[in-house]
């Protein structure tokens, strides 16, 4: 099988297929367009812990990845972290700590004509449960697929608008991967090159990026969702 590569360090989000980037093992990143950073935040907040309204804590001052990470100044166990901004005409917010299974779905963060793309992956969890992307617009579920690519974890395809649905998939296989639903990794080895090549598309495809050093290593806006 023959892959397009996307250029992890230059190419929008394909980077996020790296390995372990956080230091929780596995990532939650939302990224809208048509929301202020401040609004993202508002909205995750209020879609935290399974649609109990999340005491909204902010942080003084910016911090690294590696500071939230620290339990001498971050509950990671029980709260959810937020470090936030805005890159490239998107606002953005990655999520530490305690995210796994703690947000009721974000179609309600797109309200009232946002965009709002959502890519996650629990990557230490033992199930295991492949990567997700979502994209809601306005309300709406407008394109959503398991990154796996083999029809687990009730997805057969791409779903949503039968439109972008069709473009994501024609792009799949003009990259070279299987048809979702058809197909999947193959091996071990090729799962961080396929979630890259796949990511790469995502990126092209919606105009997704991210600051990678900023957030890999830099300094942001930091708040605390807790109960």
């Amino acid at each position: 099988m023959t892959l397009r590569t996307y250029d992890a360090d230059t190419d929008g989000i394909a980077w996020l297929a790296a390995p372990r980037w956080t230091p929780f093992g596995g990532y939650n990143v939302v990224m809208a367009r048509g929301l202020t950073p401040d609004e993202l935040v508002e909205r995750l907040a209020a879609r935290a812990f399974w649609g109990v309204p999340a005491v909204l804590e902010p942080v003084a001052g910016e911090y690294t990845a590696e500071q939230v990470a620290d339990p001498d100044l971050f509950d990671a166990d029980s709260d959810v972290h937020l470090r936030y901004g805005a890159y490239a005409g998107l606002s953005f917010a990655v999520m530490y700590g305690a995210w796994w299974g703690e947000f009721k779905g974000i179609g309600p963060v797109s309200a009232d004509g946002a965009h709002v793309f959502q890519v996650t992956f629990e990557e230490d969890n033992g199930k295991p449960v492949p990567p997700f992307f979502e994209y809601h617009r306005d309300g709406s579920p407008a394109c959503s697929f398991n990154l796996h690519l083999d029809g687990s974890w009730g997805y057969d395809g791409v779903a949503g608008d039968p439109v972008l649905a069709a473009e994501v998939t024609a792009a799949m296989a003009e990259a070279g991967l299987p048809v979702a639903g058809r197909g999947g990794y193959t091996g071990e080895e090729d799962e961080e090159r396929m979630r890259s090549t796949l990511l790469g598309i995502l990126g092209r495809l919606f105009g997704l990026s991210l600051p990678r050093e900023r957030i890999l290593r830099g300094s942001l806006p930091t708040v605390t969702l807790t109960t």
